[in-house]
């Protein structure tokens, strides 16, 4: 399985907030957020990762350059990433798509915070709807905690019909955890080549273009956006706040 990571949002509520360290350098649980994710990915079976981070700061891509020449934890990643400053998150997951397009993969934002054990069962069922012939299966969750939250609507038997900026009557909102396979990159470039923006807007040309998605409920998913996000993450992952870093 490959993944990718999108890691090249400036965190500037954080850092107006008193947070000094790039998004992903801050800590959840005494370990980076970057990290958490590359560790797990590992841990489901990782082939390839890849990452993007922005230029605004070499901290991210040194410490990038460090786990892929000299692992992380004691144990080799594959990763790839490029630093390139883009003008949104869809701008990102183009530059990403050229290492991932080939086959199945999940992409996520370097802040989202899951349960370890519910992503390895998404994993899973992620393999099984696309040898089922779906085109994708997004993580979503019906916890929202988000300043502008993405409503996803479902049917009876969890398949998505539409992504909406207004509740509409949908129990769930989007978990930022995208399973897809190649066809969704095409739908991809015809989203940067008619100059659109943001992941959502992607989401709905999927939608749009009658690709077959299915959603997967997460019991709940965090994003760190604020100093306060990190106290939730934590209480969430049963860390206390004043947990030792990991090396």
């Amino acid at each position: 399985m490959k993944y990718a990571i999108i890691a090249a949002g400036e965190g500037s509520r954080l850092a107006q907030e008193g947070i000094s360290e790039p998004k992903p350098m801050v800590q959840v649980g005494g370990e980076r957020l970057i990290d958490r994710l590359l560790r797990i990915f590992v841990d489901n079976d990782a082939t390839q990762i890849a990452v993007i981070c922005n230029r605004l700061t070499d901290k991210v891509s040194h410490h990038l350059l460090d786990v892929q020449q000299n692992g992380l934890y004691g144990r080799k990643v594959p990763l790839e990433f490029v630093e390139k400053t883009t003008p949104s998150s869809m701008h990102s997951f183009f530059e990403l798509s050229r290492f991932v397009g080939d086959g199945p993969f999940c992409l996520t934002t370097v802040d989202t915070i899951f349960r370890e054990e519910e992503f390895r069962r998404y994993i899973e069922s992620f393999s099984a709807a696309v040898a089922a012939g779906d085109d994708g299966l997004m993580g979503v969750t019906d916890y929202i905690d988000d300043e502008k939250p993405l409503y996803v609507g479902t049917d009876d038997e969890m398949r998505i019909t539409g992504f909406f900026d207004e509740p509409h009557g949908c129990t769930y909102i989007s978990g930022g955890i995208y399973g897809l396979t190649p066809a969704a990159i095409d739908t991809l470039r015809r989203c940067i080549d008619r100059g659109e923006s943001r992941m959502r807007n992607f989401q709905r040309a999927l939608v749009g273009e009658g690709r077959r998605l299915k959603a997967w409920p997460f019991s709940k998913v965090l994003d760190i956006d604020h100093a306060s996000d990190i106290e939730k993450a934590q209480e969430f992952l049963g860390h206390p706040s004043s947990e030792t870093a990991r090396p």
